[in-house]
């Protein structure tokens, strides 16, 4: 049988699963996926991957964390309610998704710097990994985690995209691994150059991000955790190994990550 591999970010809670959310998780175990990591993005997304991930302990595993977008006048008061869900919920394997976002607006950059900050800080306090959600903020970013590199666990740079420089850049964490999925397989994409040449495959986990961010053959679709196969075979042939190996290699760097929490789960 095949290697099995995980989807370390999929935003299975979302309204967009509602109608076939058991459905989506049988294709992906026929496709070989023996796990999905949920990130959640404010508090009540961390409630509903909490109740979720209840309901099938062995397959989902829950984040909690603020997504910069989410970040708003409030944050103090949703960062203080996440603490106190973190410290009593002891599945929870990873503080996420969180970081910085100055994508589209800079209205509430301090707001996110700080919330960013605390969120770091929650992890080295925990010793949970953190997922990472970085876009037109790396410079800021690099600077926070910094300040923290020595005490922190590690994490995801969640769906990388960039070039040789900022792979080096993020890769200087050296408990860290980026995260990559559909954006790969696109045709304009640099990545089927840049990571071969930048990064080991000891710093590489697959994510769907869905359902968002659907890989080709299925781009325009719902993304979901069963085509991550595509990104597998793009993947392995860039890299210029079996799909095995890559699948593989990926869930060792997601289980060394995320604390090996799967050992006792492999099928």
């Amino acid at each position: 049988m095949s290697e099995h591999f995980i989807d370390t970010h999929i935003h299975l809670d979302g309204e967009e699963f509602d109608a076939d959310r058991e459905e989506v998780m049988a294709r992906a175990r026929e496709a070989g996926v023996r796990a999905m990591f949920l990130p959640a993005i404010d508090l009540a997304s961390s409630r509903r991957i909490l109740d979720l991930c209840r309901q099938y302990p062995d397959y989902l595993f829950p984040m909690i964390g603020l997504h910069p977008e989410e970040v708003r006048a409030d944050w103090q008061e949703q960062l203080s309610t996440l603490h106190s869900l973190l410290i009593t919920y002891h599945s929870v394997i990873a503080i996420g998704e969180v970081g910085l976002d100055f994508y589209w607006s800079r209205e509430f950059e301090q707001e996110q710097l700080a919330a960013f900050e605390a969120q770091v800080e929650w992890s080295v306090e925990t010793r949970l990994p953190l997922m990472i959600h970085c876009r037109k903020a790396q410079n800021e970013m690099v600077a926070i985690l910094k300040r923290y590199a020595r005490e922190l666990p590690g994490g995801v740079f969640h769906c990388f995209t960039g070039n040789e420089h900022e792979a080096a850049e993020l890769l200087q964490f050296d408990r860290f691994v980026l995260g990559v999925g559909g954006v790969f397989t696109f045709k304009k994409s640099h990545l089927p150059e840049v990571l071969p040449a930048a990064v080991p495959l000891d710093r590489l986990v697959l994510e769907t991000d869905a359902p968002y961010m659907a890989p080709v053959p299925m781009r325009g679709q719902r993304n979901e955790s069963a085509y991550l196969v595509h990104v597998v075979s793009r993947m392995a042939e860039a890299y210029g190994i079996s799909e095995d190996e890559l699948k593989h290699r990926t869930t060792e760097n997601a289980e060394r990550v995320f604390g090996g929490m799967l050992n006792e789960k492999k099928s």
